[in-house]
């Protein structure tokens, strides 16, 4: 049983793009390789509850599957950036994208 007001899908819609500007923001502005990461992480969540909102829409469960995959991706790519940005800090002690190319030499 739902109590309430059920909610609108254009503000989960709104929502979203706010959640993957900002992290579209972090990504562009930021400089710390964690912080981007982390904003890499906010864009695929604004994605994934976007397809989940579709998926309500449209009665069709294709964009929860969607989710479940995206979700394992990001738990790789978690995985795999975590232990670049440890690499990288214990060489260069620092975590600075500006840092990276010293690396190329």
């Amino acid at each position: 049983m739902q109590t309430g007001m059920p909610i609108e899908p254009w503000v989960v819609l709104a929502f979203c793009s706010a959640i993957f500007s900002i992290g579209l923001a972090g990504v562009m502005i930021r400089r710390n390789i964690l912080v981007i990461l982390m904003s890499i992480e906010l864009m695929l969540n604004a994605v994934n509850l976007t397809f989940v909102a579709y998926s309500k829409i449209l009665h069709h469960m294709g964009g929860q599957m969607a989710v479940f995959f995206i979700i394992t991706v990001a738990a790789a790519e978690s995985a795999v950036g975590l232990g670049l940005v440890i690499a990288m800090f214990r060489t260069l002690k620092s975590v600075d994208t500006d840092d990276i190319r010293l690396l190329r030499e």
